[in-house]
């Protein structure tokens, strides 16, 4: 898995969040889990549990085949 690969669909997600005063961070890629840490107005959204199941990780696993789920912490 490259870093590039990565860093393209984490600034396409972004950009997204950003619209809505948000940001994700990736902290660590392992055995096909992303984990990632939604900040600004994200970390507080009563919605962040659905936007990360309905867009944040489908737009990941889309793009990233390789990645199995992503998970907030």
């Amino acid at each position: 898995m490259e870093a590039d690969e990565i860093s393209s669909v984490i600034e396409r997600v972004r950009q997204g969040l950003k619209a809505e005063g948000g940001d994700i961070e990736v902290i660590d890629v392992k055995d096909g889990v992303m984990y990632v840490r939604l900040k600004g107005s994200c970390e507080s959204c009563p919605m962040a549990g659905l936007t990360m199941r309905t867009w944040v990780e489908k737009t990941i696993k889309e793009a990233m085949p390789s990645i199995k789920s992503v998970k907030a912490i």
